[in-house]
């Protein structure tokens, strides 16, 4: 099946805006055993929504359009391609019906403009959109003008705020292609996530093993980014479950440990999973990552169950001040050390009567660094029921990145701690 993925926006091609869209559609897409053949972004401009959106009708089975929705004179791609498609707009009841409550809700009158959003190609189907004003749409293009022979096309077209089209693809998208375009082979898919070790050292320690599994049919691939790597196990085929099955057995037995989750689990979701599960609480304290780890921590649903408090104590004065740290410890061997580590994250605990406490301190840079403690040095105490802990790492990256890196090791601390004790 071939699928193309069409996201649109000049703020994309402009440089202003990330496209998020990307990464995460075709996650899912691959998710799903639907793997996207072609993406491309263009700007908000007629004549490149038109092509782009003529040019995959002639290939794909599906094509989804992000963006180009909303009520705003740049928002194009709904009208381009129902005229495209010769199919004429009418105005649904249901899609005006939900508009109008939306402002009622915000208690905001209702701008005339977000009326165009009620406009729907005849024959299309509304895809509810309960996070905004845009529904999606899908519909059938058969025949299809642009494909030899007239053969069918599924065309898809979703909101581009990623708070709207995440959702809507989930709940309504996913269920829709599994009706409308079923696959005629089983696909099987499961990632495994891992922290602290290396892309070529997973490589090493899974990669040898799992050869004849991948002479089998078993598609393995690796996805790196700082202080992590997935690792995609998938097959498509009759009986592919037991095959994926026993690759994750094999890189479970190899990575052991190193493995914090599965899917899209990220870490700051497992900290929270397991705290709730034990009834136990958290208190934290940071210098260099600057709330980072609270910030993702309270970004999680249920934080609130175990998170007691979040310090961010970035002068030596509040650590003192807030922490209990000692002033001779400050003196004798400085706010970046394994000592004030130590004090900070036992300061933490003890203050707010939590079972476990985590600091961080460190040199984020590109100044600061001395022969001794280079840009990049970070200390990372934990303290709980048992002899607080510190842990000296070097994270020689840009400062966000140095932040981000300091802030998961942090949570992959606890983490071990919490499950092996």
């Amino acid at each position: 099946m071939v699928v193309e993925l069409i996201n649109t926006g000049s703020e994309l091609m402009l440089g202003r805006v990330l496209n998020t869209h990307q990464q995460w559609l075709c996650g899912r897409l691959a998710d799903l055993g639907y793997v996207v053949t072609r993406q491309v972004a263009v700007a908000d401009a007629a004549q490149d929504i038109e092509t782009a959106v003529r040019e995959a009708l002639g290939r794909a089975d599906l094509v989804i359009t992000t963006g180009g929705l909303g009520p705003t004179s740049d928002d194009l791609t709904g009208d381009l391609i129902a005229r495209l498609v010769g199919r004429k707009l009418h105005e649904d009841a249901g899609v005006l019906a939900h508009i109008k409550k939306f402002f009622e809700s915000r208690n905001r009158p209702m701008p005339e403009r977000t009326r165009v959003q009620a406009m729907v190609p005849e024959g299309a189907l509304v895809l509810a959109n309960p996070h905004g004003t845009a529904p999606g749409l899908a519909m059938e293009v058969r025949p299809n003008p642009f494909r030899s022979e007239g053969r069918a096309s599924w065309l898809i077209l979703l909101p581009g705020p990623p708070r709207e089209l995440r959702p809507l693809f989930s709940e309504t998208v996913a269920p829709l292609l599994k009706r409308v375009l079923p696959l005629a082979d089983e696909f099987v898919c499961r990632t495994l996530r891992t922290m602290g070790i290396g892309e070529s050292v997973v490589q090493e320690r899974i990669g040898g093993q799992l050869a004849p599994l991948v002479k089998a049919g078993l598609d393995l691939g690796y996805c790196a980014r700082p202080g992590q790597v997935d690792v995609r196990l998938a097959a498509r085929g009759i009986g592919v479950e037991n095959l994926v099955q026993e690759a994750e057995r094999i890189v479970r037995a190899q990575l052991g440990s190193r493995i914090f989750g599965v899917e899209d689990e990220e870490l700051e979701e497992v900290i929270i999973r397991l705290l709730t599960e034990r009834k136990e609480t958290l208190a934290l304290a940071e210098s260099c990552t600057g709330g980072c780890i609270t910030n993702l921590l309270t970004n999680v649903p249920g934080a609130s169950a175990v998170l007691l408090a979040g310090l961010v104590t970035y002068s030596n004065e509040a650590k003192q001040k807030f922490l209990g740290v000692r002033a001779e410890t400050l003196a004798g061997h400085g706010a970046v050390s394994e000592a004030a580590a130590r004090q900070m994250a036992e300061g933490a605990r003890g203050r707010m009567e939590a079972n476990y406490a985590l600091s961080v301190t460190g040199i984020a840079g590109p100044s600061g660094g001395t022969p001794s403690k280079p840009v990049g040095t970070v200390f990372i105490g934990l303290a709980g029921p048992f002899a607080t802990r510190v842990e000296h790492n070097f994270n020689p990256y840009d400062r966000e990145t140095f932040k981000q890196v300091t802030a998961q090791q942090a949570l992959d601390l606890l983490r071990k701690a919490l499950v092996q004790g």
